[in-house]
């Protein structure tokens, strides 16, 4: 049997057709966000550290700083996590306050210090506002993606910050890594306080 060109084509197209269906429903879904990925082993890797919880003014160099490896608080976790996927948050945070210092809550200092503009949760929450990316301080867990970033309020004008992870606790939401007071630690505390920032950042890595 001999198909005419008009007919042939028409069989082409619902070939083309059925294959792109076929192949689209066999695709896999997307792989996780690559830096995502990064930052929550980053994360996880925080936990294998022994840190006691000083939250003393330290004098540290610029960029690159950091406190005594084995002190620090919730917030140089945030920055040892970062620093780890190659985002110096000490230098990021400060040179956004030199630049837009009104832009950010002036309660305890009165211009950018390089040793503190980034171990403040308030800064850190400007900061991620304005060159990341905010999202709703909602209850659902899943609205909280391995990597996000959640700013806790803890009652009494103290507020806290740390990194969600894939990991799944006994409430089957996903964990933080933060430091509370013990170290860094993996826990199921996604809900315990009050949360008052969520955030996504990658830095300028793409």
């Amino acid at each position: 049997m001999v198909i005419g060109l008009p007919n042939l084509i028409s069989l082409l197209l619902i070939i083309s057709v059925f294959v792109g269906s076929a192949a689209t429903q066999a695709d896999p879904l997307p792989s996780p966000d690559k830096f995502s990925t990064r930052l929550v082993a980053a994360a996880i890797e925080r936990t294998g550290h022994s840190v006691r919880y000083v939250s003393e003014y330290v004098h540290i160099p610029y960029p690159g700083g950091d406190v005594p490896a084995d002190t620090g608080v919730c917030t140089d976790e945030l920055i040892r996590i970062y620093r780890a996927v190659g985002v110096d948050l000490q230098k990021e945070v400060h040179e956004d306050m030199v630049g837009n210092f009104d832009a950010y809550p002036h309660r305890r200092q009165r211009r950018p210090d390089t040793n503190i503009d980034h171990r403040r949760v308030p800064n850190l929450m400007v900061f991620f506002s304005r060159k990341g990316t905010a999202l709703p301080a909602s209850l659902r867990p899943a609205d909280y993606l391995p990597g996000d970033i959640v700013a806790l309020d803890l009652g009494g004008g103290v507020t806290h910050i740390g990194v969600v992870v894939d990991s799944k606790g006994p409430s089957g939401h996903n964990m933080i890594v933060h430091n509370i007071g013990s170290g860094p630690k993996m826990e199921d505390e996604l809900f315990s306080w009050k949360i008052i920032g969520h955030y996504r950042y990658r830095g300028s890595i793409k």
